[in-house]
């Protein structure tokens, strides 16, 4: 496995390829990624459309978020693995 990522669920397509490429892939509904839920996870992707929506620059977790937006399911994944 090469890390646990929390999604949105609405991005079947990349959660697909995510896990095709051996992560460990949960749905998380953007409402879910608090400080607590957040804790033990490798990065987390988000659709862009609610990049702001509970002020992630002040998270408490040191896994990168990732705006997927205009970005590929490959271009993710290589974002993941470089961190």
């Amino acid at each position: 496995m090469k890390g646990k990522i929390a999604i949105e669920p609405n991005m079947t397509r990349y959660s697909d390829y995510l896990t095709s490429q051996g992560f460990a892939v949960h749905p998380m509904p953007i409402e879910d990624m608090t400080a607590k839920n957040m804790r033990g996870y490798d990065a987390f992707v988000i659709s862009g459309m609610s990049e702001n929506f509970l002020g992630f620059e002040d998270t408490q977790t040191k896994a990168p978020l990732i705006n997927a937006k205009g970005l590929s399911p490959e271009d993710v994944a290589k974002m993941i693995g470089t961190l």
